[in-house]
């Protein structure tokens, strides 16, 4: 998809040359200047009670006599947010975007355009026009729709170029997300996960290290190679590097969950929804969706992903409730639920990510169902210690309208993790399951400036609308692309 501005000529958006044009109507009534044929379509409408100035209120019009574009669409908008946006384009873009228009364009009237809002209008077409198929042939078509320009003044269109430029380069690594969480789990293994990072490092100029069984038990990975060990797929620990900014800046690090299917091992899962752990490895999709967007828009900024990518299965060789094993950092965990297997391969990963001496560390993993349960499926959970990095990330996912939460992390929280055979367990009781699992994962972070979201609940969709969402690429992409600013 092309995303682009265009600068509105002498004849006014009747004279556009677009296969479809979308007017956002800004305004409580019939804006004032907006070319006739357009203001008495509207006004009748208005009139015969067909559309009314109210949130999420929509009208098609086709071939207006005096207008241009073939296809006519109004949407109105409540406020200026990017989240009133986002709704009325969804609602708007169901005209077009499976019919026969190839290009786009839309128009703010009655209002001005602002950065946050175009990148709003990139995320709303990408949403509306992904689907997949890579393993449904039946799937439709791809939409024809393959071009949006944005209506502006000639002052604003340099700004909202670039706000296009990193719309679309989120919107490219969302998809990339969703692409990889959404394929089943004999398609997306860890090799296939290694295999998207290595290409990711030849199309974008990533330097990309994937550790094989051996260099992880060379290296001490006990925790990481316990929870791999049960399954027949070859683990993988992928590290990708992205490096924009100066040599001796310090890095950011994303460290991704990448369970790449979770039966919950000698912990087995109940039946129903178990497809549903193919998508246990969001954390790892959206670390490689930040990293092709972070390097699309060359951010001048050090960015490292790592990725421990391996399955959870139950078999002769997986670990069992009660097994001690020893971390990367040295410390002991008793592994009580061997269903709480994203923490063990988070603890090494945390601890192998010191060695890069990084200026913050975010973890991002479907860590655990009590997350889903204190906040439901629109906000992630934040955890972290740090007062400043917890605000960056909030505000980054206010910018990207990918929202988190700040959950506690109070000591007292620790307790239930104490067990008399091994340094720390890796459940405590189910209350506050959600913060006892970041507890843990605090454990290993001692010498990091570290933040951990749970996206247990914001990942993928359930029901009808099944599918990843990709998020939370566009937090991530924000907070990184301040720390490049």
């Amino acid at each position: 998809m092309d995303f682009k501005t265009q600068v509105t000529g002498a004849s006014g958006l009747a004279g556009v040359g677009a296969d479809a044009l979308l007017i956002l109507v800004a305004s409580g009534a019939v804006p004032e200047g907006l070319d006739a044929p357009l203001a008495d379509v509207l006004a009748a409408a208005v009139k015969e009670g067909d559309f009314a100035f109210k949130n999420g209120q929509t009208l098609y019009a086709h071939r207006v006599a005096g207008v241009k574009a073939q296809r006519v669409v109004f949407a109105h908008l409540a406020d200026a947010s990017s989240k009133t946006l986002r709704k009325a384009l969804s609602l708007a873009l169901a005209y077009v975007k499976s019919g026969g228009a190839k290009n786009l364009a839309v128009a703010m009237s009655g209002g001005l355009w602002s950065t946050a809002q175009a990148e709003a209008l990139v995320a709303a077409v990408s949403e509306a026009t992904y689907l997949y198929r890579h393993t449904k042939p039946s799937a439709p078509a791809p939409a024809k729709l393959a071009a949006v320009s944005v209506i502006c003044a000639k002052a604003d269109a340099t700004a909202l170029g670039a706000a296009l430029r990193r719309g679309q380069a989120i919107a490219e690594g969302t998809t990339l997300a969703k692409e990889c969480a959404n394929r089943p789990a004999n398609h997306c293994t860890p090799s296939y996960l290694a295999e998207q990072a290595k290409k990711l490092g030849k199309d974008h100029g990533l330097k990309v290290e994937v550790l094989e069984r051996k260099d992880c038990e060379k290296l001490g990975m006990g925790s990481f190679l316990a929870v791999a060990q049960g399954s027949d797929e070859p683990l993988k620990f992928i590290v990708a590097r992205w490096n924009g900014g100066a040599r001796n800046d310090a890095p950011i690090v994303l460290v991704g969950k990448g369970i790449t299917f979770d039966t919950g091992g000698i912990s087995l899962k109940p039946a129903p929804e178990m497809d549903e752990m193919k998508y246990d490895m969001g954390g790892a999709a959206s670390v490689l969706g930040t990293l092709k967007a972070v390097a699309q828009l060359k951010a001048k900024v050090n960015l490292i992903g790592i990725i421990p990518a391996c399955e959870n299965m139950p078999s002769g060789r997986a670990i069992k409730p009660g097994d001690v094993v020893t971390s990367l950092s040295g410390q002991t965990i008793e592994i009580l639920n061997t269903d709480a297997e994203g923490r063990l391969i988070l603890c090494d990963a945390l601890t192998y990510a010191e060695r890069f001496k990084p200026a913050a560390v975010v973890d991002i993993a479907t860590l655990t169902g009590a997350c889903v349960i204190a906040l439901g499926h629109h906000r992630s959970g934040l955890f972290s210690s740090d007062d400043a990095l917890a605000a960056e990330l909030l505000a980054a996912g206010e910018q990207g309208q990918d929202l988190a939460w700040r959950m506690p992390l109070d000591d007292e929280y620790e307790e239930g993790l104490k067990t008399s055979f091994a340094d720390v367990a890796n459940v405590g009781g189910r209350p506050g399951g959600a913060i006892t699992a970041a507890m843990f994962l605090k454990r290993f972070t001692a010498k990091l400036r570290w933040a951990h979201l749970d996206v247990a609940g914001t990942a993928w969709k359930s029901g009808l609308a099944k599918g990843a969402t990709g998020r939370p690429v566009p937090l991530l992409t924000h907070f990184v692309l301040a720390r490049a600013g």
